[in-house]
């Protein structure tokens, strides 16, 4: 793999108009599959396997009604409706919903067999049943189409708001929140490289492969059920690992430049080493993201699966397109020199004459103070976890003054707060003793947790009933689930026996509980897959137990302190203010496997960009002391940019109007800091002095069966003959036999 990279490289700086046409043509590819086969982002959250998912299936073959999407027109006056002018404004308003695009028909609130009007007259709404009764897909921009068709708001004496389903499951605006990453990006490789050319690189190729990438997720929707939000988590993943990792790579071609090495040559080398790197490091994401499989939840696969195809679109434009830049830009990298102390590269000669390697060995010198003190510092951030609760935010967290929040508190005033997730059973009638339907219904009534039940309604075939129950407490409430763990266990099982009817409950409510409690499961499992894998691979990279048994353990300690950081502000409330949140909220099924897999691949990247250098000192020196502050020196400047760029970019998409966005966002900017600074910079200098010798102790049955891996490349490299000193020389190579050797 060194050499094929190393040929690569080459190849790309020598031929960099051969390089860019074969990605404008790979591009054109992706784009045109795309405009042909690529699908919409739908929200489809099914659950194999799950009660909540047999109730759905039942009523889509006995009521295919029921598959329909629909929204509700919420009337809000203070007088109530027995004016005129009330009642004429509510009739326009349903009026003008009906004539919306993809509208079947519109309820009546004041339909005397069904009214549907609160109890003391102020509050009423109208259901808003769309054209897709046949389980179809609607187009993006029907709700803004029903909006711009209601225009809720003041209508005379009464008040207009919307909410539902297809309110509330819309696509979010375009946030800033890439451009503020970019705009903090730009400074930090400014200052870091101290060049104008050299920042622009890093940021031009990271925007190209992640336009790439997200026409392949494009693609990927056409194919499967694909969330809304997977194209706004792989924009920030994409974007983050994209600057980072042509960053590694530039770092290091410019310190071969710095050697007196050609254009072409350095390219090689920086390829066969830090791109080396990247390429593990980039795979190993994709395989921790893509393990998001087990979470047994196609949508949160397909989250993972979108998010992989943008890192490896940045993968690839590290190692084939940004060598064929540093061709064609040269020794002008230098070029726009900016004021900065940067330096030119990142070859240290005295270690202790930078501020890293003084901190390095000051470390050292006291390691227990060190690792105590980083360690009850992991612990304490981490302790809120033990509180972590699963679930779902409910329109009631949606930023006041939005038309679904005003719904939803006026539903909440008027109707009860459990009438914006009702429960929706499905009753098998077949073999059912006459009556069964009223009779589950009763039983479901008297429970404590259920505030009404509806009149059971029975399909034309008589064969199914479906009864809609409203809980006492709101869709994201706890109780809610205890309510429909209760109604399952307790209630239910009953009233089948005595009934002879089978029930399943469904509805939207039923199914987030069923999500949450799949992914709770689960998630340990994911967890230890992901610790073990990590194991492997740094056993493979570093020859040698100790190491990564640290590693595992400091990983989760840092991603453990992001998520109890995300429980105290979003599900304890200590920073909801802060982040636009008007109450607390569950943490998101989709956030802790998503944190887990992606920082896992980040936390690789620091991991072997750090060790992979110490190891190198300690192999020729056998100090283990002046190996780490030779490594840290070496590395500290690079790491620490990286992570200033991934934590600007994460933390920029907590201004995203979407509370799961917020979670991944600030979740992974403070897993990132913590990462990048208590763990890389306090606890492993301080673990690997306390250590000695024995970081790098591997049983000799194990040592000789263990392949030799060399993720840097270096010694791959070292009978390598400066063939690309002069660029004209080494003509031999061509990008199309690197292509070749490389497929």
């Amino acid at each position: 793999m060194t050499r094929t990279l190393y040929k690569l490289g080459v190849a790309a700086a020598q031929r960099p108009w051969r390089m860019l046409a074969i990605w404008l043509i790979a591009a054109v590819a992706v784009f045109g599959a795309n405009a042909t086969w690529g699908g919409e982002f739908e929200d489809k959250f099914d659950n194999p396997g799950a009660d909540s998912q047999e109730a759905a299936d039942v009523l889509e073959e006995r009521f295919p009604e029921f598959r329909a999407t629909t929204a509700r027109l919420v009337f809000q006056s203070d007088d109530g409706f027995t004016s005129p002018e009330a009642r004429e404004a509510v009739a326009g308003a349903v009026s003008r919903a009906e004539g919306a695009p993809h509208v079947a028909f519109v309820t009546d609130p004041f339909d005397p067999a069904a009214p549907t009007v609160s109890e003391d007259g102020t509050i009423a709404f109208a259901v808003v049943n769309m054209d897709n009764g046949d389980g179809s897909s609607l187009p993006g921009h029907t709700a803004d189409d029903l909006e711009e068709a209601v225009e809720p708001g003041e209508h005379g004496p009464v008040t207009v708001e919307m909410g539902g389903e297809l309110i509330d499951n819309r696509p979010e605006e375009p946030s800033s929140a890439e451009a503020i990453g970019l705009a903090v990006a730009v400074v930090v490789l400014i200052v870091a490289l101290g060049s104008v050319v050299a920042m622009s690189l890093p940021i031009g190729l990271a925007l190209l492969a992640l336009t790439a990438g997200l026409g392949g997720v494009g693609i990927m929707a056409g194919f499967m059920d694909t969330p809304e939000i997977t194209p706004t988590v792989a924009q920030m993943i994409g974007l983050g690992v994209g600057i980072d990792y042509c960053l590694f790579v530039l770092t290091r071609h410019r310190g071969f430049l710095a050697e007196g090495k050609s254009v072409a040559e350095a390219a090689g080398r920086a390829n066969a080493t830090s791109g080396q790197a990247v390429l593990f490091a980039g795979m190993t994401v994709v395989v921790a993201i893509c393990g998001l499989q087990m979470s047994g939840l196609p949508a949160i696969a397909a989250l993972g699966y979108g998010t992989a195809i943008v890192v490896t679109a940045s993968v690839l434009g590290a190692i084939t397109l940004l060598p064929a830049f540093l061709g064609l830009v040269g020794h002008r990298i230098d070029g726009l020199r900016a004021k900065t102390r940067a330096k030119k590269h990142d070859h240290v000669v005295d270690p202790e004459a930078t501020m890293a390697g003084r901190w390095a060995a000051r470390v050292g010198q006291k390691p227990v103070r060190y690792a105590i003190a980083s360690f009850v510092l992991l612990v304490a951030l981490a302790a809120p976890v033990v509180s972590l609760r699963i679930g779902f935010a409910d329109a009631g967290a949606d930023p006041e003054g939005q038309t679904n929040r005003e719904a939803y508190d006026l539903l909440e005033e008027g109707f009860g707060p459990g009438f914006n997730g009702p429960l929706v059973l499905s009753v098998d009638l077949e073999g059912a003793e006459p009556g069964a339907a009223e009779a589950v219904a009763a039983a479901v009534a008297d429970d404590a947790g259920i505030a009404a039940v509806a009149a059971p309604i029975v399909n034309e075939a008589g064969d199914t009933a479906v009864i809609q129950a409203v809980p006492t407490t709101s869709p994201q409430d706890e109780a809610t689930s205890s309510t429909v763990r209760r109604i399952r266990d307790d209630v239910l099982p009953e009233a089948m026996e005595a009934t002879g009817a089978h029930v399943d409950v469904g509805g939207p409510t039923a199914n987030l509980v069923d999500m949450s409690e799949k992914v709770t499961s689960r998630l340990p499992v994911f967890i230890a897959a992901v610790v073990l894998l990590s194991f492997v691979l740094l056993t493979l990279v570093f020859r040698s137990v100790v190491v990564p048994a640290k590693a595992a353990v400091m990983n989760m300690l840092s991603i453990g302190a992001s998520y109890g950081f995300i429980v105290a502000m979003f599900q304890w409330g200590w920073g909801k203010g802060l982040l636009g949140l008007e109450e607390t909220i569950p943490i998101n099924p989709f956030v802790p496997m998503m944190m887990f897999a992606i920082l896992f691949g980040l936390s690789m990247d620091y991991e072997v960009f750090l060790l992979s250098r110490i190891r190198e000192e300690y192999v020729k020196t056998r100090n283990n002391h002046d190996s780490v502050v030779h490594g840290l020196a070496g590395t500290a400047r690079v790491i620490t940019s990286a992570a200033i760029i991934m934590v600007s970019v994460f933390a920029a998409f907590v201004l995203s109007p979407d509370p799961t966005v917020k979670m991944i966002g600030l979740g992974l900017a403070v897993a990132v800091f913590l990462d990048a600074t208590v763990v890389r910079m306090v606890l492993v200098p301080a673990t690997m002095a306390l250590m000695g010798n024995g970081n790098w102790w591997v049983p000799r049955w194990l040592d000789r069966i263990l392949p030799h891996v060399d993720i840097e490349g270096g010694s791959a490299l070292d009978p390598v003959e400066d063939e690309g000193a002069d660029d004209d020389e080494a003509s031999d190579v061509t990008a199309g036999d690197a292509l070749e050797e490389a497929a």
